[in-house]
């Protein structure tokens, strides 16, 4: 198994949220997700160490211009937010499938998706 994890994903897996654990395999993380993880202003250390080691066992994928430019072509065509074009467009680049359940991602037919079974 080898997946990028959407933001929401990682949400509902720190949260214990999902139904099944996730099969052995590579996961990456795109940096929006890890900005996204990291600023949100209530954050206290406890969750914020949580948060990193979790991080610290995917492959973060940083924004190259491979990325950029298929993050553009993406939010031109589906009309997506910034963040969510560039971690689709992550995806994409690296070639393996996104798991996420945010219903627009899952809409987009040029990228792999699967979304989580929550509990």
């Amino acid at each position: 198994m080898s997946a990028l994890l959407d933001t929401n994903a990682i949400l509902y897996l720190l949260g214990g949220r999902v139904a099944e654990p996730l099969p052995a395999g590579q996961y990456y993380v795109s940096v929006i997700s890890e900005i996204e993880l990291l600023s949100y202003p209530l954050l206290d250390a406890a969750e914020e160490d949580r948060i990193r080691s979790f991080l610290s066992e995917a492959a973060l994928i940083e924004l190259t211009p491979s990325v950029r430019t298929a993050a553009i072509e993406l939010r031109r065509q589906h009309k997506l937010k910034v963040p969510d074009a560039i971690i689709a467009a992550s995806a994409l680049t690296l070639g393996v499938e996104l798991l996420t359940n945010d219903p627009h991602l899952l809409r987009i037919p040029a990228l792999q998706c699967r979304s989580l079974r929550l509990k």
